[in-house]
């Protein structure tokens, strides 16, 4: 996450999306989650939170951008604030403007990114002088992915998603995002797997990458275990994959449930002359891959 302003009472947080870069469901738990085993990266697409401090508690939101995203109780930045409040007890409450720009239900972790943004606003808006590790682990009662958006922005990730290691790698390549704008539920993917998951002990194993071309034969050994699912039942999905490799990616896959899926690109100007094909029927976006301290 970046912090873009901050002032006594007020403060600006631009809260990324996220792609996966290999995804593996490994077995169901006794707890009813499932074990994952993913690397995960930021991205150069955001959404962007104000938060300002008010006198009277609670919260208010207002959305910008996404008409169709409620800011009501079921809310994730909603949810994360009264978390915190409940834990931490502050009197007072907090007003925000989202700026929704990460398509919602795409599999690009905006709502986490955005819960999380809510607990590092609440931290340092109430000073409460928690540590990042500590954030991690509280963000964990929200959601699964929430814990990520506390490291620096590319991490293996494993668990249910509370384990969280950091790692390097390049940066010096592009993404096209396209999604082709169907519903997929995460719940209904994790349904519809047709594994046996008690057999898979241990998950894919990323090497040490030096460089893009490292990365991208390393994550050609990999997958996401959602993917071959929903291009059976979505066809679209195979579309748009076929359409990213014809277009010049280097890997083209779906980020986490999707349905967005991702291309690698070498060169910007070869991601950015892929943004010409289907116009008006994918919502389409060029970006970096990203990290912050």
């Amino acid at each position: 996450m970046l912090l873009r302003d901050r002032e006594k009472g007020h403060l600006e947080i631009d809260a990324p999306a996220k792609i996966n870069l290999f995804l593996e469901v490994l077995r169901r738990r006794e707890d009813g989650y499932h074990d994952i085993n993913s690397a995960l990266q930021a991205v150069s697409l955001f959404d962007r939170l104000s938060f300002r401090v008010t006198a009277q508690p609670g919260i208010s939101i207002e959305v910008l951008g996404n008409a169709d995203l409620s800011p009501g109780e079921d809310n994730l930045v909603t949810r994360s604030f009264n978390m915190m409040r409940s834990r931490f007890d502050f009197k007072r409450g907090l007003s925000v403007a989202l700026h929704k720009r990460i398509p919602v239900a795409a599999g690009l972790g905006g709502g986490s990114s955005d819960a999380a943004a809510t607990i590092l606003a609440c931290n340092l808006l109430f000073n409460l002088g928690l540590s990042r590790s500590r954030m991690s682990e509280l963000s964990l009662e929200i959601g699964s992915d929430l814990p990520f958006f506390f490291s620096h922005g590319q991490a293996l990730v494993r668990g249910r998603g509370e384990i969280v290691e950091e790692i390097s790698l390049p940066l010096n390549y592009w993404l096209l995002l396209v999604n082709p704008g169907i519903a997929i539920s995460t719940a209904a993917s994790y349904a519809a797997l047709k594994m046996d998951l008690t057999k898979r002990q241990d998950g894919f194993s990323l090497p040490d990458c030096r460089d893009v071309q490292a990365l991208v034969g390393a994550l050609q050994l990999s997958g996401n275990d959602f993917e071959g699912v929903h291009r059976e039942s979505c066809p679209v999905l195979e579309s748009v994959r076929a359409t990213l490799l014809d277009s010049g990616a280097l890997l083209a896959r779906m980020s986490g449930s999707g349905p967005t899926m991702f291309g690698v690109f070498g060169e910007a100007a070869k991601a950015r002359s892929s943004l010409k094909f289907n116009p008006g029927r994918w919502q389409h976006c060029t970006v970096k891959p990203i990290t912050w301290p």
